[in-house]
């Protein structure tokens, strides 16, 4: 193992984190290679810099005219479109990302947080994270309505066991005690966990007696076991009810207990609607970590993304700095955005209020994010997607044969109750 690897495992040894870490994670480290020595000549090097691989020319990259032409005149320079990112981000996203973070999550004012790193989207944060924390036969918790890429993530890439418990109870709300029963169940005496809210697919948020519910129900876990907690926030700041918890769980707890290990991925995905830019977030945080195991953590996530993409988009994220520092329209069009999803909303829900009595498809509880979701109750949800997009041109997604997610996101207001009446219509016309 190599010498700086183990240095870092030093740091972390006594700490919550360490007893999750996989032997992948273990090994993990960032090189005091190319990219630091490069980082250091940025600062230091003010004669001649000959270390990084990146051709220039008159101190600016070389790069194709066409592509560069394509850019406002007077916008980003070329420095800031075809150089490399830092391996760890832009310094000055991750400041603004993180500072954005405790404002929208108050909870997180003044608690001991790591730094924010950038990665390449946030299916790049959840995968480094398992390959980080989980080895083959490890279990991790996951409610049974949840987005298909962690079957993908954890158990074909790495080999773990996804470990389900019902989503929600008989009466529409969150399903605590079946989230305690499984946490408790695992094997070991550490627990995994990852937790998506807003919930793809069924754009389910708890409300706030039901965050705080979960966070003690964890709590009580952790008196148990250590508990590694994953908080999945693709869907972050679409709350569409006051009622429901609009903070991250990760902001309670990042100091809850000395045995919890917390976790968070988001994204500028949907927060800041750049879907292709695949500009993503991880930050750590736990009641037992030091500033100095904090850093050892960031150091090996580091070095996950060296090892992987070796360093993320740099025009999408020079794009997003600007935006955010002096984007005349920034908060005008983020609430716009809001308004309009927040609309689809309340248009999808009083066209499903209509149908209360189909025995072919019940909706899952929704408040929150891009999507709801029909149990099919029994039925062929394959069979239904199919029929719909055969027979009526409709497209929705097929979760595990039991699930009909309905992305109301993606589809005009006027045309929502239309949509709506001709899925019920077609579950009846082929299980009637």
């Amino acid at each position: 193992m190599n010498v700086l690897a183990k240095e870092l495992n030093e740091i972390l040894i006594d700490s919550v984190a360490f007893p999750f870490l996989s032997k992948r994670g273990q090994r993990l480290y960032f090189p005091k290679g190319i990219v630091a020595q490069s980082a250091e000549a940025g600062e230091k090097a003010k004669r001649y810099n000959a270390t990084v691989g990146l051709a220039k020319d008159k101190g600016e990259p070389f790069c194709l005219s066409d592509i560069y032409n394509q850019f406002a005149a007077g916008g980003l320079s070329k420095a800031d479109i075809f150089s490399y990112a830092p391996g760890g981000g832009d310094k000055t996203l991750r400041a603004l990302w993180q500072k954005e973070l405790i404002k929208k999550n108050p909870h997180l004012e003044g608690k001991l947080i790591s730094e924010t790193l950038v990665t390449a989207g946030l299916t790049h944060t959840i995968s480094m994270v398992a390959e980080m924390f989980l080895d083959e036969g490890d279990e991790m918790v996951c409610p049974d309505l949840y987005w298909d890429n962690y079957q993908l993530i954890f158990e074909d890439l790495i080999g773990a066991e996804l470990k389900y418990f019902k989503f929600f109870t008989e009466d529409g709300h969150f399903n605590t005690e079946a989230m305690k029963a499984a946490l408790l169940a695992t094997k070991g005496d550490t627990a995994r966990i990852i937790l998506n809210f807003p919930n793809n697919p069924t754009g389910y948020t708890p409300s706030k007696k039901e965050a705080e519910g979960i966070v003690e129900a964890l709590k009580e876990v952790a008196d148990q076991k250590k508990v590694m907690v994953i908080s999945d926030d693709a869907y972050f700041g679409l709350f569409f009810n006051e009622e429901t918890e609009k903070e991250s769980l990760f902001s309670y707890l990042a100091d809850a207990h000395e045995n919890i290990f917390a976790i968070k991925g988001d994204a500028a995905t949907k927060e800041e609607m750049v879907w292709g830019f695949r500009i993503g977030f991880i930050t750590y945080a736990s009641k037992g970590l030091s500033k100095n195991q904090l850093d050892a953590l960031v150091k090996k996530t580091l070095g996950a993304i060296r090892c992987t993409v070796s360093n993320c988009d740099r025009p999408g994220q020079s794009l997003l700095v600007g935006a955010i520092q002096n984007g005349q329209n920034y908060l005008a069009d983020k609430q716009y955005l809001f308004d309009v999803i927040s609309k689809r909303y309340k248009i999808t829900e009083e066209a499903l209020s209509s149908h209360r009595d189909s025995a072919y498809l019940k909706p899952y509880p929704f408040n929150s994010g891009y999507f709801m979701a029909f149990d099919t109750l029994g039925h062929d949800a394959e069979e239904l997607r199919t029929y719909l997009l055969e027979k009526y041109q409709i497209g929705t997604i097929n979760i595990m044969g039991k699930t009909l997610r309905l992305a109301y996101c993606s589809v005009e207001a006027e045309n929502l109750k239309d949509l709506v009446d001709m899925i019920y219509k077609a579950a009846e016309e082929i299980w009637s």
